[in-house]
């Protein structure tokens, strides 16, 4: 079993790996979590001429600190490229994410970019998916909303404040299995605003660090 420090130099060789991959010019999306917080430095060091979006007030905080220039998503209407982490990665390229809450955010900015990167320590590569599957609810009707996603398998509350967007952050604790139907039917249960099941035509490469090796997996 690596160590704990082995697993954050990974995060930070994928994250570097994946910094080199902006090109002057560009329209960055910035996803959120631990691999991220790699990914600002790594960028801003580079000192280049580039529009970020942020995925998170944490992420838009760090960026800012670091001199990267961040414009609100509502300004822009299509990214070059974004990059972010996450929970899983299967060998189909299906991910998890959202682990740290951000994962509605992260699907729509990984819907408006050209070539979306997932950057991951090599912890995160698995055979399968498997819960938690993070979830964001409405808080309107929150108690019907849990009964109906009872009806697939056990979901939980994080403690956890609100979204910046007012949702209410729960994690899926049921059987995956094929992620593709269950990312429907939590798509289509009213009260769901979004879930951490992303889908392989998201991706467009992985950047996976193992040891000192850095990995680029892209989707066939």
């Amino acid at each position: 079993m690596r160590s704990a420090d082995e697993i954050e130099s990974e995060k930070r060789l994928a994250a570097e790996a994946a910094a080199a991959l902006v090109e002057d010019g560009m329209r960055v999306g910035l996803g959120t979590g631990s691999t991220v917080a790699y990914l600002l430095p790594a960028l801003a060091a580079r000192h280049l001429n580039v529009v970020c979006v942020a995925t998170s007030i944490a992420t838009e905080t760090l960026g800012l600190g670091l001199g990267l220039e961040l414009e609100p998503f509502d300004r822009l209407d299509r990214l070059d490229i974004a990059i972010d982490g996450a929970d899983q990665v299967a060998a189909d390229f299906w991910l998890v994410k959202g682990g740290g809450g951000a994962h509605t955010r992260e699907k729509i900015v990984a819907a408006a970019t050209d070539r979306f990167v997932v950057i991951v320590s090599g912890d995160k590569i698995v055979e399968a998916l498997a819960a938690p599957v993070p979830l964001e609810l409405l808080r309107f009707g929150l108690r019907a909303t849990l009964r109906n996603l009872s009806r697939l398998g056990e979901c939980r509350l994080r403690d956890a404040p609100l979204t910046p967007d007012g949702g209410v952050l729960a994690d899926y604790f049921g059987e995956v299995g094929e992620p593709g139907p269950l990312a429907s039917r939590l798509a289509s249960t009213p009260g769901v605003l979004g879930h951490g099941l992303f889908p392989p035509e998201l991706v467009h490469d992985v950047v996976v660090a193992r040891g000192a090796a850095v990995e680029h997996l892209r989707r066939v």
